[in-house]
């Protein structure tokens, strides 16, 4: 007689999110924006390989990093064209949606940490239909300290009521990866975003993954598929 198969029970009760290139495709919009500010305030052309390296990190420190001088002129030229051309370069991604609600229904929760400011971070939820589906949202304006620090990521699990150990982190960057290491929590890297997957790998995650279906049997307990 044919056995029933064992029910998968989802690893982690939390996961928690990155948002710009893990749960929106938000690259081109990116890259664009970055684009944009240089060749308005430096008159240089950024290639998109370099715009891409600096995804993850917050806007502003990044771009100090770049141009001390002219670093927090490029910030405003970089988020005044951003938030106009969100609504037009955003992307969704297949299969988010159905990820949300099927964790949701395992009884996960789910909740997202990223560089953005909140405002800005809310706007893109909205723009891809997830603005109902994340628990709680921690941006930029939470933390003095930033990934890779882990203190975002624990500052979303305070925010939950949750032990760090009880969740796991899902990024397309290294520094997703090394910030939920550094957090005590299990970690995921996605190839869909900024990252490569090489780089993604050496540092170490619990698992990489190249498709929405492959993340989803792994959060929620089962066998990866594509």
């Amino acid at each position: 007689m044919n056995q029933p198969s064992p029910i998968a029970h989802p690893p982690h009760e939390v996961v928690l999110f990155d948002l710009d290139g893990t749960l929106a495709d938000t690259i081109p919009l990116i890259v664009a924006s970055y684009q944009h500010a240089f060749r308005t305030v430096l008159g240089e052309e950024v290639a998109e390989s370099r715009a891409r390296a600096w995804i993850g990190r917050p806007l502003l420190a990044a771009l100090l990093e770049e141009s001390p001088e002219h670093g927090v002129e490029l910030d405003r030229v970089y988020r005044e064209w951003n938030l106009a051309h969100t609504a037009r370069l955003i992307r969704p991604y297949a299969g988010v949606p159905e990820m949300l609600s099927a964790l949701a229904a395992a009884g996960v929760t789910t909740g997202v940490v990223t560089s953005k400011r909140r405002d800005t971070a809310q706007l893109a939820l909205d723009s891809v239909g997830l603005g109902g589906a994340i628990e709680v949202l921690a941006g930029l304006e939470d933390t003095a300290l930033h990934k890779p620090r882990p203190e975002p990521l624990l500052h979303g699990a305070a925010a939950l009521g949750v032990d760090p150990g009880d969740c796991v982190y899902v990024g397309d960057a290294t520094v997703d990866v090394l910030a939920g290491r550094a957090a005590g929590m299990g970690t995921v890297a996605v190839t869909w975003g900024a990252g490569d997957r090489d780089a993604l790998a050496a540092t170490g995650p619990d698992r990489v993954v190249d498709t929405m279906g492959e993340l989803t049997a792994y959060l929620l307990g089962g066998h990866a598929r594509a």
